[in-house]
């Protein structure tokens, strides 16, 4: 493949990164815009199978329909240079939040600016929790299994495991129902080509084998290898986005080394505190591109005690870890998706995850809220309780932008 003949098409990727803003959503209409009605890179129908396609898989699903049209133009090789000229503008400025947050963290500018971004991430949590209930809460077995779901999230918020097997248990619950899309019979199969699927399922266990080895052992910077299982095992389960990327680091560096238990059992355990948390998931709202750049923030705040070269190795094992699962798995399933999607299974399953996502969601807007202390009802807490209801409200009934909502808390802290 000669790839000068595709820079016109990674220039336009280039310039879409740096202008993508509204997350999945919006970012669908853009691409819309910029790809299908401007430069006729592919059909509209092609459009809606790709976006059909991608959220049927774990992952980045804005990234991995950039990647798609990747593809589609020019193969493989273009596809991991316009997923690169996609992620990195992002995950360059959520890594470089990452270190003035740790310089300037005992700041009183720090103090004062980001104060009102917390309780603004935590309205941004309870709208995606109501968009996704209106999306994809329907019928009676769906709330059933949402209503499960939050109870269960809820309760053991602290144990391992729990998110992927309430995945499971949602697409297993919504395939016993004969009522839906019938199956359809003569399906000519395809070749399957194993070689991403191996790739992503050897990964998965060496970085597991790796990370419980440097824990068991103690090895010298362990948290590394803890930090890559962590976001390979994020970006290989989460089903539905950035906003369900929050309540898995909130269990996994929040609430689970909180917990004694864990403390007694791993005490070098990887902890960040809830604040950071939540700025760097309220400030990815305010720059272009994937939600999913929060990984890069995060990994710089888990190795920010181990000096800044560590750092620097956090915000980049951050930015791969949460994104090469979105592409290997991508770059598997796409070649047989048009022998895949006639099975009814498919759809079944997705159904009952969806309803699990959104369960997932609110438990995790209530474990914020929670964590305020609602009952003292301070000016302090009335405060933030009228700063996630007002972001809830601009986001459901306004046509204010994401960005914008950031720029006003950001003003706001930093002037009163």
């Amino acid at each position: 493949m000669i790839l000068t003949r595709h820079i016109p098409f990674l220039k336009d990727v280039f310039f879409y990164s740096l202008t993508a803003f509204g997350g999945p959503q919006g970012h669908l209409g853009m691409i819309d815009k910029t790809f299908v009605q401007k430069k006729h890179y592919l059909s509209s129908e092609e459009l809606i199978d790709y976006y059909s396609f991608c959220q049927l898989l774990p992952g980045a699903s804005s990234t991995q329909l950039i990647g798609l049209i990747g593809y589609k133009r020019g193969g493989f090789l273009l596809s991991i240079l316009t997923l690169l000229i996609w992620i990195l503008p992002a995950c360059f400025l959520m890594g470089l939040l990452s270190f003035l947050l740790v310089h300037f963290q005992h700041h009183e500018l720090y103090q004062n600016i980001f104060k009102y971004i917390q309780p603004m991430a935590i309205g941004f949590l309870v709208f995606s929790g109501f968009r996704s209930f209106n999306v994809s809460v329907k019928n009676t077995i769906t709330q059933i299994i949402m209503l499960l779901s939050l109870i269960v999230t809820y309760l053991f918020f602290k144990t391992p495991w729990i998110f992927p097997l309430l995945i499971l248990m949602g697409g297993v619950i919504t395939n016993f129902s004969s009522k839906r899309i019938p199956e359809k019979e003569h399906i000519k199969p395809r070749q399957i080509k194993w070689t991403n699927i191996l790739l992503f399922l050897l990964i998965f266990s060496i970085a597991g084998f790796l990370s419980e080895s440097a824990r068991k052992n103690n090895w010298e910077h362990r948290k590394a290898y803890n930090l890559f299982e962590n976001f390979y095992r994020f970006g290989s389960v989460v089903f539905g986005g950035g906003d369900v990327l929050l309540p898995l680091m909130l269990d996994q560096y929040v609430a689970r080394p909180s917990d004694s238990r864990t403390q007694l059992k791993n005490p070098n355990v990887i902890k960040i505190e809830k604040s950071d948390l939540l700025t760097g998931y309220g400030m990815v709202r305010a720059i272009p591109g994937p939600v999913f750049s929060v990984g890069a923030f995060v990994g710089g705040m888990a190795l920010s005690q181990e000096g800044k070269m560590m750092q620097l190795i956090g915000c980049l094992i951050g930015m791969i870890a949460i994104f090469l699962p979105s592409a290997l798995l991508l770059f598997f399933f796409f070649p047989v998706w048009q022998y895949l999607k006639k099975f009814v299974l498919v759809y079944r399953a997705l159904e009952g995850i969806n309803a699990v996502i959104v369960g997932v969601i609110w438990a995790a807007a209530l474990y914020l809220l929670h964590g305020l202390n609602l009952f003292s009802l301070n000016n302090e807490i009335i405060i933030n309780l009228f700063i996630i209801l007002s972001t809830f409200l601009l986001l459901q009934y306004t046509k204010i932008q994401a960005p914008f909502i950031v720029l006003i808390c950001l003003f706001f802290g930093f002037f009163f």
